[in-house]
């Protein structure tokens, strides 16, 4: 007999959508942003430490800024055409879960991370960072089939403030598996290197921790979410010529919809600059700030992580009420002018108590911003059933900006520092609000 469809609207199918946050965003937190930025360090040396790579030798944090440009360019080039073809044959939820299990290998596969093969490596992260970004594209598209109109600010803040919470308990966990790892049975020996060997065996271990979370707890979303719409159609030679197809009937349909085509163009520049800062942030405070040690450098910032995590609870819920009282592109503006002057403080910082004020404002807009962009877009959504094909447009944008973001942030940090690299996406803040203002409260004609 077969399960029957939960009702759109209905609270079982809202709380199963959003709970796919708990599951995935442990891989933001531990991989992207905290435990495996802090691995990487100890790979080499010193920050003077040059790697080879691809023919190259190369800044460290140039090399991983230029692996994360061109993961994103690969789902840029391949979300459009997956999800075109998702939409035709109409089984969405099987790209979900396929990337969803190509990020948790990805994931596992970094315990084996060594600099002597660093092409293997980078592949490990290439994967857990390309499945992560690949399962957001049909994972978006499902907010407006799940959700009503007036239930999405919520309920998109409710998957950012899940994801929060789920990603902070497990980070909690391996915080205490680096900073204790006798606890957990590893063996720290007598001398500091062997305590050091041991945090660093910790962190790899922590690696497989998110791996598992992710694939296991993704399963009550991929039991309860619908398939897609059926439209019977059978894979064929023809199924990615009929994803363009899509596209283009897409972008034709975006032409004619100013304010949402106005809308996208601001979203591709401020989160082209939120994504970068939140993909390097740990890097920076690694590189950047003076702590007085190893210990503190570590401890401070996990503390750092765990801060911003906390505060962007209260700050995506904070921001859903804003949205709803002054409005989505108001809110967005102010999101956007507090990100402006985050990046002009960051110039300034040297002290661990200056990154650690920078956190909690870096919490307090990041879950914001990311819930709200995301439903701002669905809400300017034309009346459609497709709707992957149009979330693949807002995922390419995202994508395309963070491949620009990243190489800008790779140029700058080569030539001069990290800090002047934070300091120039001050600019596409500015340019962000600008183009804001230019969006329309209610749709208007393509001659206006």
């Amino acid at each position: 007999m077969a399960r029957p469809t939960p009702i759109k609207g209905s609270k079982k199918l809202l709380n199963a959508w959003a709970f796919y946050d708990w599951a995935n965003s442990v891989y933001t937190l531990t991989i992207a942003s905290s435990i495996f930025p802090l691995f990487y360090s100890t790979l080499f040396s010193s920050n003077e430490v040059r790697v080879a790579a691809f023919g190259f030798e190369m800044k460290q944090t140039v090399l991983i800024s230029i692996v994360t440009a061109f993961t994103f360019l690969t789902v840029a080039v391949m979300s459009p055409i997956l999800s075109g073809i998702a939409d035709y044959i109409g089984n969405k939820k099987n790209f979900m879960k396929f990337f969803c299990y190509l990020g948790s290998l990805g994931c596992i596969g970094l315990y084996w991370f060594n600099i002597d093969y660093i092409h293997l490596s980078l592949l490990f992260y290439f994967m857990g960072l390309i499945g992560y970004w690949g399962s957001l594209v049909f994972y978006n598209s499902y907010l407006p089939d799940i959700a009503f109109e007036e239930q999405q600010d919520a309920i998109s803040a409710k998957g950012f403030s899940l994801g929060y919470i789920g990603s902070v308990l497990l980070l909690l966990l391996n915080l205490a598996m680096v900073m204790k790892p006798e606890w957990f049975g590893f063996d720290v020996g007598t001398t500091e290197q062997e305590a050091n060997l041991a945090k660093v065996r910790a962190m790899k271990v922590s690696f497989i921790t998110v791996g598992i979370w992710w694939a296991l707890f993704s399963q009550y979303t991929f039991f309860i979410l619908p398939k897609g719409e059926s439209f019977g159609n059978k894979v064929s030679k023809n199924v990615v010529l009929n994803g363009f197809r899509e596209l283009g009937k897409v972008w034709s349909q975006l032409k004619q919809t100013v304010r949402l085509k106005r809308y996208l163009g601001a979203f591709f520049v401020f989160s082209m600059a939120v994504q970068t800062i939140m993909l390097m942030a740990v890097y920076f405070g690694e590189k950047e700030i003076n702590w007085s040690g190893p210990d503190q450098k570590t401890q401070g910032l996990i503390v750092s992580i765990l801060v911003i995590q906390l505060v962007a609870v209260l700050g995506a819920v904070a921001t859903s009420r804003a949205s709803a009282k002054f409005g989505n592109i108001k809110t967005l503006i102010t999101v956007n002018a507090i990100w402006m002057c985050l990046c002009f403080y960051a110039y300034f910082m040297v002290s661990p108590l200056q990154f650690y004020i920078a956190a909690g404002l870096v919490g307090l807009v990041m879950g914001g911003v990311q819930s709200l962009a995301r439903s701002t877009y669905s809400k300017f959504l034309p009346t459609t059933e497709d709707t992957t094909s149009y979330f693949s447009f807002y995922d390419v944008a995202e994508k395309i900006g963070i491949v620009i973001g990243m190489v800008i942030f790779a140029v700058v940090d080569e030539i001069s520092s990290m800090r002047y690299a934070v300091l120039f996406l001050f600019s596409f803040f500015l340019v962000g609000i600008v183009l804001l203002l230019r969006v329309p409260r209610e749709e208007i004609s393509v001659g206006n």
